[in-house]
């Protein structure tokens, strides 16, 4: 299952094109508005991540959960 903060990662890659690079993934986020929680989330992301399809980013952002109140990210194990 995954948490608020990955669905709008989800929601952010709209018409993503894949395979597609962090750096893609969060310029399309940038560009469609996404909230802060899903620009902290693909910025959490390993440098030079590189992503096939929508379910491989998925699984890459399915345990990331936000604290709304404060905006932190914490990554569960």
């Amino acid at each position: 299952m995954i948490g608020y903060a990955s669905a709008n990662v989800i929601h952010a890659m709209r018409g993503m094109v894949f395979p597609a690079s962090k750096a893609d993934l969060i310029e399309r986020a940038r560009n469609g508005g996404a909230g802060q929680d899903a620009l902290e989330i693909l910025a959490s992301l390993p440098e030079g991540a590189r992503f096939e399809s929508l379910a491989d980013l998925v699984e890459a952002t399915r345990d990331a959960d936000q604290a709304p109140q404060t905006g932190v990210i914490d990554v569960k194990p």
